[in-house]
């Protein structure tokens, strides 16, 4: 029996696909969204019924193409119940000062402006259904509680989403829409394989630094999908416990 029907953004590799994966074997109805067809047709077909999944290729920065990804999941599933809002890119390492305006545009549109659309069009459909509501987990990241250096657009970026996690609770309170984060330090993708060859750090120096296997992010997220929308957790982190976390910056 089907726990509900998710929505899984950037769900094409790394955190995305390993969240999708642990979510349809909880019994969830799968929506992904990705940019680009092929590797959300990969995720799926990971799944013990892949023909069941929903592949809507999405831009989660264009405002129509996110308004057409949760037309689609209503039109086959006829609810959501579940939003990882989970696509986002980074940002060249560079001082501020080197920065270019499109590379900081780039970064807002996909990791803030993003999230915000499909939160937005995630609470039209849960307020409408019936019976209605539904939980929303952002991806945050360990940079929406601190920097590291040079990283001013995702740094900047998941700061507002964390803004936007707090707001989507205050307001989804009295539509029984739940609204949490998790902040996720150090799990092993593309976006972190550099790490094993060295970082740069806060006081200059460049060291490596270890990382965790996504399926302890995915089996996270998983528990905080599965609980009971009286319940919520605001926000999480999952890290590798020796990474420079707290006392960095």
């Amino acid at each position: 029996m089907t726990k509900g029907i998710a929505v899984v953004t950037g769900a094409g590799s790394g955190i995305g696909r390993a969240v999708a994966e642990a979510l349809a074997a909880d019994g969830w109805s799968l929506a992904l969204a990705g940019r680009r067809r092929e590797p959300l047709d990969e995720t799926a077909a990971q799944f013990a019924a892949p023909a069941s999944a929903l592949v809507v290729p999405t831009d989660v920065s264009n405002e129509a193409a996110v308004d057409r990804l949760f037309e689609a999941v209503a039109e086959r599933f006829g609810r959501v119940d579940l939003l990882f809002n989970n696509a986002g890119v980074g940002a060249p390492p560079v001082p501020m000062d080197e920065l270019p305006v499109a590379d900081w545009t780039a970064a807002v549109a996909a990791n803030l402006t993003g999230v915000f659309l499909c939160m937005r069009a995630a609470f039209r459909q849960m307020k409408r259904q019936d019976p209605r509501g539904g939980r929303i987990i952002n991806n945050g990241s360990i940079s929406a509680a601190v920097p590291r250096p040079n990283s001013a657009p995702y740094t900047a970026t998941k700061h507002g989403v964390l803004g936007l996690t707090r707001s989507g609770a205050l307001d989804g309170r009295a539509h029984g829409i739940a609204v949490g984060q998790i902040d996720i330090g150090n799990a092993a993708s593309a976006m972190t394989s550099r790490m094993a060859a060295g970082v740069l750090q806060a006081n200059g120096t460049t060291a490596p630094e270890p990382t965790i296997d996504v399926a302890h992010v995915a089996r996270t997220v998983a528990h905080m999908a599965a609980l009971p929308l009286e319940v919520n957790i605001l926000t999480t982190t999952v890290m590798a416990t020796a990474m420079p976390f707290v006392g960095r910056g």
